[in-house]
């Protein structure tokens, strides 16, 4: 508690407040509109969020990233289209009760499940803070390597059918965080007598190409067809008093996205699955989940907006994030000189408290956003997407030329953006390049550290959290090995 004060103290800034309910209100508008998602306006704004404090840019980025997922269950109850990628689980009962002529009780379903998914999260998190605060000084250099090694084994895993993909698409992203100077000894790297590499790959410029500037490119390559969003009548209130009648399966999703969420790797797919796993599996009426069931819309909406809070667990408490969303928001901190990992929960939680105030204003504000302006935000769903991809395409070389004032980095970007178009099309995950330059740059400085103290081999697991780290990692290659050898057995018979 007594971090309590100095927390609201830094949220209280007028520039924190204006971050946060720009960054909320717009997340909304985000997730509405299909094809953008807050991937591609996360990336767009990165540059300009290191002109700003640590406390204000990270407000910004977080209002986005935690509210997109209210405006992404617009189109995907609406109109059979989800708004961000994963609002897809809440297509299958939110479209059908928009056909059946509910769509406002599908609504304030969503936004209730939403919300309250987010605030159990925030509460359980904040509960665990003094928890986290203890272990973390516990992660020395071994630690952290073995933790970064573990989310990239993870992650490359939980690409179920397309494992080799995400495996090549990782070790690419290590490759290109490895071109450059080499930061211990100075030496060219990968460089190939080319000035224009020496300075390294630039993560922003990357992130821009990937996801902003890839995306304009197939929303101008594509038609501007669009299914009209059905027409909402009735009160929303009312459904959102419906929520709680369902509250277990309200609170065993959103416990499900927090538990979930803090491993690296995973993330708001997983988490929203076995949510809805469950849900089909103890309701009375299973025979309804698809053709609209209020649990599995519940489910889904309260899974998904449980990860952001516990998503950053991992990027506080150890400097290991554990999606690209968390990876952008890690390029903020070492712009700013501040360090994530367990200094930080020690020496400033005030920071962190702020952080996690910041996350729940920015919900609050996004609900209120959403119930006074529904309707309106119906006519943005609309909006061609050719408008659209113009618009990103513009703001997207306009962040990446403001970064170094580089005509070479926006011609990275650009071949970057095909590079990403093409992955797309081909249906290629493009999110391990970004967690393997970053969690590659952690495992390197993080080995090279470690060797200093270790004298043979067995000295990586002298420690008991090394040890833990050491027996997941096994324990989980066994058991992909195990799944692999399955699926062979079960093809070949």
């Amino acid at each position: 508690m007594e971090n309590l004060l100095p927390a609201l103290d830094l949220l209280m800034q007028p520039a924190v407040l204006v971050a946060l309910l720009i960054g909320s209100v717009g997340g909304v508008v985000i997730g509405a509109i299909p094809g953008v998602g807050p991937a591609v306006a996360i990336a767009i704004l990165l540059p300009t969020t290191f002109i700003f404090e640590p406390l204000v840019g990270l407000s910004l980025l977080l209002g986005i990233y935690g509210s997109s997922m209210y405006g992404g269950a617009l189109p995907a109850i609406l109109m059979n289209t989800p708004g961000t990628a994963v609002n897809a689980l809440t297509t299958y009962d939110g479209y059908p009760m928009t056909r059946s002529g509910n769509a406002q009780r599908a609504l304030g379903l969503a936004y209730s499940a939403s919300f309250f998914g987010a605030v159990v999260s925030i509460v359980a998190l904040v509960l665990l803070m003094p928890v986290l605060a203890k272990v973390a000084p516990m992660f020395g250099s071994r630690e952290i390597f073995l933790a970064a090694l573990f989310g990239i084994i993870l992650m490359i895993l939980t690409h179920r059918g397309q494992v080799f993909a995400a495996g090549m698409m990782t070790c690419f992203g290590i490759l290109l965080n490895t071109v450059g100077m080499e930061p211990i000894n100075y030496t060219q790297r990968f460089t190939f007598g080319q000035s224009w590499l020496s300075s390294g790959v630039n993560l922003v410029v990357v992130v821009l190409g990937l996801f902003a500037l890839s995306q304009a490119f197939l929303l101008l390559s594509g038609s501007d067809k669009h299914v009209e969003p059905q027409k909402v009548s009735g009160s929303i209130f009312s459904a959102m008093r419906e929520f709680w009648q369902h509250k277990r399966v309200a609170a065993v999703s959103s416990s499900a996205g927090v538990g979930i969420g803090i491993i690296p790797g995973v993330g708001e797919f997983v988490s929203q699955f076995v949510a809805y796993s469950y849900a089909s599996r103890t309701s009375k009426t299973p025979e309804e989940f698809g053709k609209g069931a209020p649990e599995g819309l519940i489910a889904s909406e309260a899974a998904n907006n449980s990860v952001p809070a516990a998503a950053l667990i991992p990027l506080l408490a150890l400097g290991v994030p554990g999606e690209s969303l968390t990876a952008m928001m890690l390029a903020v901190f070492y712009v700013h000189n501040v360090v994530p990992g367990p200094q930080l929960l020690t020496q400033q939680m005030d920071f962190v408290m702020a952080l996690y105030i910041a996350l729940l204003l920015l919900n609050v504000f996004a609900l209120l956003f959403l119930l006074a302006s529904t309707r309106t935000l119906i006519r943005v769903i609309a909006i061609p997407n050719r408008i659209v991809g113009t618009l990103v395409l513009m703001f997207s070389f306009v962040g990446v030329y403001s970064l170094r004032n580089s005509l070479t980095d926006c011609l990275i970007a650009t071949g970057f953006g095909l590079f990403g178009a093409i992955l797309k099309r081909l249906n290629i995950p493009i999110v391990p390049i970004i967690l393997g330059m970053v969690l590659g740059g952690i495992m390197e400085a993080k080995f090279r550290s470690a060797m200093t103290r270790i004298q043979s081999p067995l000295d990586l697991f002298d420690r008991p959290i090394s040890a833990v780290l050491i027996l997941a990692i096994i324990g989980l290659l066994i058991l992909a090995a195990r799944s692999a050898v399955q699926q062979y057995r079960e093809r070949c018979t």
